[in-house]
């Protein structure tokens, strides 16, 4: 698969960037949430929540529900995947699974490279190779995206929905969920603190 010449990519567009919900979002799926934005034209958007765990759902029990392991498997599982978080990656497709992955691991035709060293892909493949321990040196599983028709992401961002701001890849895939939030926004010199303050205030 070719990579994209980031000499060639559309300013306009926010591909390869975070997006923090602020307080004013208006709806509850995505309050707190921050989202790694893989896509975004003029046809519209999608992207990953990378902050939200699925309830009661672990990387290996994953892997052993969809019989790419055994139960036999679940020691040596969760030594080697332990770590690699299962996420609710939006409300759109939510059965459907999708791993953002550096980008060591490729899968031809079906590796999306989104920026220098965060790729996404959307096969069973990926899931073998973690699973047999050839899969790429970070990755998390998202269940579900988040999507935007044209111009709805643009309108959204405009009316104070959302702050954009560049992508950490460090923090894709910190396993810290909790935190990530407060982090992205103190990264861009935001008092989490004082935000939650002012979108209290009557």
């Amino acid at each position: 698969m070719q990579t994209p010449d980031p000499s060639l990519k559309d300013t306009a567009y926010l591909d390869g960037q975070f997006l923090v919900a602020m307080p004013g979002i208006g709806d509850e799926r995505f309050a707190r949430s921050v989202i790694y934005l893989c896509a975004h034209s003029a046809d519209g958007a999608m992207g990953i929540i990378v902050n939200k765990p699925v309830a009661d759902l672990s990387m290996p029990d994953l892997l052993i529900q969809l019989d790419i392991a055994s139960e036999s498997d679940a020691i040596r599982l969760r030594e080697r995947v332990g770590h690699m978080p299962v996420l609710m990656g939006g409300p759109v497709d939510a059965k459907r699974g999708f791993v953002l992955h550096t980008a060591d691991f490729h899968i031809d035709q079906s590796t999306l490279q989104i920026d220098e060293g965060v790729c996404l892909t959307a096969t069973v493949e990926i899931l073998r190779a973690i699973a047999d321990g050839r899969g790429p040196s970070n990755a998390v599983l998202a269940l579900g995206y988040a999507g935007w028709q044209a111009g709805q992401l643009e309108n959204e961002i405009l009316a104070n929905g959302w702050l954009n701001c560049p992508a950490d890849p460090d923090l894709i895939f910190d396993p810290g969920l909790g935190t990530k939030y407060d982090q992205v926004l103190k990264a861009i010199g935001i008092d989490p603190a004082m935000l939650s303050a002012e979108a209290g205030r009557a």
